[in-house]
């Protein structure tokens, strides 16, 4: 069921995919808005200007033009209406750049309809309000996979806030320079970037190094000192892996956190600074406070927002773009490309150390390499022998089809069903391969163009994609 809004608005949509437009005007029109289809940045401008619109809604693939210059227009001509953004091209830059622009939702394709649904009703009642507007700058994270896409999120949410962020993961995927790419974008960019790593210092440096210490506090303290909180003053303090901090100093946090003061060690003088709190761990801090080891009134404070970094195992897909990126950025002047089996030995490992053992890999690679052309017999001996290797994935997917097609026989489901089911993931990974774009999808598949557009649209209105009369019987 549906909430219908009691009175009739207009909802601009620019998108050129007709599919997806045709999918966005039906669940803008359920919710009870009138929706105004455009196919192009400039003809949705000349309607913005002649229509009194309550949301707007823009891809940033659009084809004469960046969806993010049309919303800096937007944003320009009519800073009240409230913006959506859906795009296939998610990566970090599109996802800060957009909010920092002012646009007050950001989705990737393919869509999740109920959440299109939801954010729609939400963005389009009176009450909502856009963000304000600041610049953004580039970053090195990178990822088409669906777990750095919520990731890209996730820090363009934390670009725009002031609130302390918890960022989650293991150990190598990134977590340092998420923290940077949120301080840079974020209104504290012109002050100090600080950073503690909290695990590599026993209790009492710690202390010291985080709050500072008076002249002759301790053995060694000739002269006062001032701690990282002082140093981060107006900026940003990241803590790399608080779960590590004893209970002495998690309570003296908590203080800073909640009065914004703090003592010196030795001192008695009350400080006070100003300063964006960001956080980070490898462990489940959660599993820490049940276990006792974790405040849980510090947990709560210091995870207002939070980021999970996924393990590179879980995203096999990125691994040929990282390693072009780092193959360009440390390979030196001579162009250097990994063949087909060096991608197949790299996508086929666990990669323990995540995205820092890749690149870590290929310094070796590139420094044993005389050639253009990276080799397995480049890496070293414990990566291409190892027993963590993954099975290959035409393995992979079998054995998780068997259990799936297991659990789907035995809940009752039809080959209709299951079907359905089935396409509807392969369409979904398709377009995002395919940037989003269903044109691009049937000319590089060999798929009938009409055809595509047909099951795409059953699929997104939940339809079978067994025309009638095919069925199972």
């Amino acid at each position: 069921m549906f909430d219908v809004l009691p009175f009739m608005t207009s909802i601009l949509i620019i998108e050129d995919e007709h599919a997806v437009a045709s999918a966005l005007g039906a669940i803008c029109k359920r919710l009870g808005h009138d929706a105004q289809l455009c196919s192009s940045g400039q003809r949705g401008l000349e309607e913005l200007a002649r229509g009194d619109f309550a949301l707007a809604i823009l891809d940033i693939g659009l084809p004469d033009m960046s969806g993010l210059e049309v919303l800096k227009q937007i944003r320009r001509r009519a800073p009240a209406i409230p913006s959506l953004i859906i795009t296939a091209h998610g990566n970090l830059d599109n996802a800060v750049a957009a909010k920092k622009l002012g646009a007050a939702g950001y989705l990737v394709k393919p869509l999740d309809l109920p959440e299109v649904q939801e954010t729609i009703r939400q963005l389009a009642s009176p009450a909502a309000v856009p963000t304000p507007s600041v610049q953004a700058s580039p970053s090195l994270l990178i990822g088409a996979a669906p777990a750095m896409q919520r990731c890209f999120v996730e820090i363009a949410h934390a670009c725009t806030s002031d609130a302390p962020v918890l960022i989650s993961g293991p150990t190598g995927t990134g977590k340092t320079l998420a923290a940077r790419v949120i301080h840079t974008n974020s209104a504290r960019s012109e002050a100090p970037f600080v950073t503690l790593h909290c695990s590599a210092l026993p209790e009492h440096l710690l202390e010291s190094e985080l709050f500072g210490h008076e002249k002759g506090s301790f053995t060694g303290a000739l002269t006062s000192r001032e701690g990282h909180l002082e140093r981060a003053r107006g900026g940003t303090l990241f803590l790399d892996e608080i779960a590590d901090i004893s209970p002495a100093i998690q309570a003296k946090l908590l203080r800073f956190v909640e009065e914004r003061t703090f003592t010196r060690v030795g001192g008695r003088e009350d400080l006070r600074v100003d300063l964006r709190l960001v956080t980070a761990t490898n462990k489940d801090l959660r599993e820490e406070v049940r276990a006792g080891r974790f405040r849980e009134d510090l947990y709560y404070r210091l995870h207002v927002l939070e980021i999970t970094m996924p393990a590179l195992r879980e995203r096999p897909g990125d691994i040929a773009a990282l390693a072009t990126y780092f193959l360009g950025s440390i390979g030196g002047t001579q162009p250097r490309q990994l063949a087909p089996a060096t991608l197949d030995l790299l996508q086929r490992y666990t990669w323990p150390g995540n995205v820092r053992e890749l690149r870590n890999a290929l310094e070796h690679a590139i420094a044993v390499s005389s050639g253009g052309v990276i080799l397995p017999h480049h890496f070293p001996r414990e990566l291409r022998e190892t027993r963590d290797a993954a099975p290959a994935p035409s393995d992979v997917l079998d054995t998780a089809l068997g259990a799936w097609l297991q659990r789907q026989l035995a809940a009752g489901a039809s080959y209709r069903e299951m079907h359905d089911a089935l396409e509807s993931m392969a369409l979904q990974h398709l377009l995002a391969h395919f940037g989003g774009k269903p044109t691009v999808l049937a000319r590089e598949t060999k798929m009938n163009r009409v055809t595509l557009r047909k099951k795409v649209l059953r699929l997104d209105r939940g339809e079978s994609a067994i025309p009638d009369g095919e069925d199972e019987g």
